[in-house]
């Protein structure tokens, strides 16, 4: 057993300059994210603006710009780079402890549970805490059901996951209707409807702020198990015989998995495919790791959770929602991916 795990470990292909690479890659994205925009800011103007805030300087920009840059652009490319980190973090978590690459928060329905969850949050309170309690509670009963509905002979197999997901998704887009149809048309109606299609037009460091702590805490948790997930990944019976605890070590992660996709919903709404595409993406640059695969996805899913919300907020006159232009790239990904996986055999396992 010790031969297959480090087999696999083997077949990752390390490569030093790929992580300095990837970061150095987000701290340009985000440096030239906070010049785009309807009102242009230079990018000199951006770095004094930002190197004011540590350092006394001389101003060579206007008030307006500095406003724009700290105030507006600053903390919404903040929660963009936070949220994709996080749901790309979690789809890797998830891929690995369900040993495929098909799964992500959106397919297994954790995202539709934690939607339920917010919306009746809105719809009976304005409490920002009982929004991100409400979207944990009900994301976490989604995973519960989903893991529990395609367990069969002690395995999770891929067409399981996947029905086991609609199924589920299904149960709580209904719950969802319901609450917008007993919602008050002229006041809660339309804050629910906006905050389900995902978005950051309403960032701000109270919200940053709010998704950082869960984000982090979960992300953490799941890095320091990146051990743990590999052997997990070997199946069932070859993690039992290496000496892990099984259930509790899937339960550990699943509970940190739910609590990042809750906050990113509590705070932006609904968006999804994120975890499903990065993770792949990222164990076709190096390997089946997790160990390397999780802090790559954290690196690889705020860049381009990033640029999606440049293009939601430049694209055209009127704001996209993110979680369109997500679904819009990930769901034909998802049918490639879904194609490929039929041909290989692997829903049949």
């Amino acid at each position: 057993m010790e031969n297959i795990a480090t087999a696999q470990v083997e077949k990752t292909r390390f490569r030093p300059g790929l992580f300095s690479l990837l970061a150095s890659i987000l701290v340009i994205s985000g440096l030239a994210s906070l010049a785009i925009g309807r009102f242009d800011v230079p990018l000199t103007h951006v770095a004094g603006i930002l190197a004011s805030n540590i350092l006394p300087m001389d101003p060579w920009w206007s008030s307006v710009e500095a406003r724009v840059v700290d105030l507006i652009r600053l903390p919404r490319i903040l929660l963009a780079g936070i949220a994709g980190a996080g749901l790309a973090v979690a789809g890797a978590a998830l891929q690995g402890i369900f040993r495929n690459p098909l799964v992500g928060p959106q397919i297994i329905g954790v995202s539709s549970g934690a939607a339920f969850g917010g919306a009746f949050a809105i719809l009976i309170s304005e409490s920002r805490l009982l929004l991100i309690g409400a979207a944990f509670g009900f994301g976490m009963l989604a995973i519960v059901i989903v893991y529990t509905i395609s367990r069969q002979q002690g395995r999770a197999s891929i067409l399981m996951l996947v029905l086991s997901g609609i199924v589920t998704s299904a149960f709580f887009s209904a719950l969802v209707s319901v609450t917008k149809f007993v919602a008050d048309p002229d006041d809660k109606l339309p804050a629910i409807v906006f905050w389900l299609m995902g978005s950051f037009a309403s960032a701000s460091y109270d919200k940053v702020f709010l998704i950082a702590i869960p984000v982090v805490a979960g992300s953490t948790v799941i890095y320091m198990m990146r051990f743990q997930i590999n052997v997990l990944s070997l199946g069932d019976e070859e993690a039992q015989a290496l000496g892990l605890k099984v259930e509790r070590t899937r339960w550990i992660a699943l509970t940190a998995i739910a609590l990042i996709s809750s906050a990113v919903v509590a705070a932006a709404g609904v968006i999804g495919w994120v975890g499903l595409v990065i993770p792949h993406f990222a164990r076709m640059l190096i390997g089946p790791d997790h160990r390397v695969i999780i802090p790559i996805s954290a690196l690889i899913g705020a860049t381009y959770l990033i640029h999606v919300d440049n293009v939601a907020r430049t694209a055209i006159a009127a704001e996209i929602p993110v979680g369109i232009i997500t679904a819009l790239v990930g769901a034909p990904v998802f049918g490639y991916l879904l194609r490929r996986s039929a041909n290989k055999g692997w829903t049949t396992e």
